[in-house]
């Protein structure tokens, strides 16, 4: 069985619990609370040097970070992964504006205001960031108002990928009235098969 190492709350932990429950891999979890540096311990420091969750460790021991990175090696051969080399690269595509033009945005406004609880220490940062978020944002409506999901219009881990933080962003004090393209693909993704939420 595969050991997950995650701090719950995180979009980047979730989709990785959701990937193997849409895949029925098995795994269990190990909960670290990174506000209380739980992840810079010598003995998680000997997982992941660079002391980050979430962290997965297969059934033969060996360590994998990096969300996304984890996210291709569970999907590789399932229907979460286009087997076509030009989807297989716009898969990545997406996983990489997720990570560059995305997360960074969305991801760390949620952290700053729902996890840390500190939005008026964050609040110069905050509004410096908000309009880079809500770029994202409009790159996602655009294209999903052409397609039901991001690559090939199939359910992937390009959706996955996107969807961890997005659909939570309200919780960073993103306004998503705007985007009714986006809100039709969360519930596309939410009426698959074992889909869990971010918070089971």
């Amino acid at each position: 069985m595969h050991t997950l190492y995650e701090y719950a709350p995180s979009g980047n932990s979730y989709k990785l619990r959701l990937a193997m429950t849409h895949l029925v891999v098995p795994f269990k979890r190990i909960n670290l609370d990174i506000t209380k540096g739980e992840s810079r311990t010598p003995e998680f420091l000997e997982i992941n040097s660079n002391g980050r969750v979430p962290v997965l460790v297969l059934e033969d021991g060996e360590c994998l970070a990096e969300s996304n990175a984890i996210l291709w090696y569970l999907a590789d051969g399932t229907p979460l992964l286009p087997s076509s080399k030009l989807e297989q690269a716009q898969v990545l595509q997406w996983m990489f504006f997720e990570q560059y033009s995305h997360e960074p945005f969305i991801a760390t406004a949620r952290y700053w205001i729902f996890s840390l609880g500190a939005e008026e220490e964050y609040k110069s940062k905050l509004e410096e960031n908000r309009p880079k978020g809500y770029a994202a944002l409009d790159v996602m409506e655009k294209h999903l108002q052409e397609n039901d999901f991001f690559v090939g219009n199939k359910y992937s881990i390009a959706d996955i990928a996107l969807y961890a933080y997005t659909h939570v962003a309200e919780q960073g004090g993103y306004k998503l009235d705007a985007y009714p393209a986006i809100k039709a693909w969360f519930e596309r993704i939410e009426a698959t098969e074992n889909y869990i939420p971010i918070t089971q």
